[in-house]
């Protein structure tokens, strides 16, 4: 990866920065960033070191959405072979953001100014979202002619509920990032991007000081849950312990509190 690259990767300790890097076109995501997307979570899902995700944009947004130079590459002469290339490329699109939600390390969002359109649809995949204060969302697809089909659709509702996002969804109005903390899309809200960005570091750090199984564990069972109900989700996460409650870090918490210290947790 190169520093030109759509998305910039940066690894500090057990936190991994990833980057939206186009700031000249407001972060816009064509294919290339979809397909980065794809390649940067599998490594990092595949990476023990890794424990915790921050995603953040370069510049003056963090994105202004998908780029409208993309959208109209894929219109063709609506022949049956161009709208079958058209629908496996939604396909891979979809991937992008469902291998955030996927990936087994917490991801957090650090919006500042814009965020639009394909914006949301990844923030819909990450774990936590927080913004600055002037930051500015929109499902902005309803303003664009298409439906949203990256997994706006599929995953918001179950973050801010029906109510909100049928209004947002079917107006493709703006919203603050007021009303997004208000709808519980977001968590908190800061002074200004670097105090965002801030933010995030921390409640990264916080994440990675804790037990990294333990932490994927919790990820795992949330989404199975939220997709398998109360009685499957109680069983599977059962299952799950079980199967890890004789692990090393388990005896090394238990060993901190006897000794009065910070547990260190190696994921074993």
């Amino acid at each position: 990866m190169s520093e030109n690259d759509p998305i910039k990767v940066e690894r500090d300790g057990h936190i991994a920065r990833l980057i939206l890097n186009r700031p000249e076109k407001a972060n816009a995501i064509g294919m290339d960033g979809f397909e980065q997307l794809i390649e940067i979570f599998t490594d990092i899902d595949n990476d023990p070191e890794i424990r915790v995700v921050i995603l953040k944009g370069e510049g003056k947004c963090f994105t202004s959405g998908i780029d409208l130079a993309t959208l109209g590459s894929l219109i063709d002469d609506g022949a049956a072979d161009s709208r079958e290339f058209l629908r496996k490329k939604i396909l891979n699109g979809q991937q992008s953001t469902s291998i955030i939600e996927k990936c087994t390390k917490p991801v957090i969002a650090a919006v500042h100014s814009f965020c639009l359109g394909a914006g949301v649809d990844i923030l819909s995949a990450c774990d936590i979202r927080i913004a600055s204060k002037d930051a500015v969302f929109s499902v902005r697809e309803a303003k664009m002619g298409v439906i949203a089909d990256l997994g706006t659709l599929q995953r918001l509702p179950h973050i801010i509920g029906h109510g909100w996002f049928r209004e947002l969804a079917l107006t493709g109005r703006d919203f603050s990032a007021e009303e997004a903390l208000q709808m519980g899309f977001i968590t908190r809200i800061c002074d200004s991007k670097e105090a965002v960005f801030q933010e995030a570091e921390k409640l990264a750090e916080e994440i990675a000081s804790c037990a990294p199984l333990t932490i994927q564990g919790t990820k795992d069972v949330l989404l199975y849950s939220r997709d398998n109900g109360v009685d499957s989700g109680l069983k599977y996460v059962a299952q799950k312990n079980a199967a890890a409650l004789l692990s090393e870090d388990i005896m090394e918490a238990i060993t901190a509190a006897m000794e009065k210290r910070k547990p260190v947790f190696k994921g074993k």
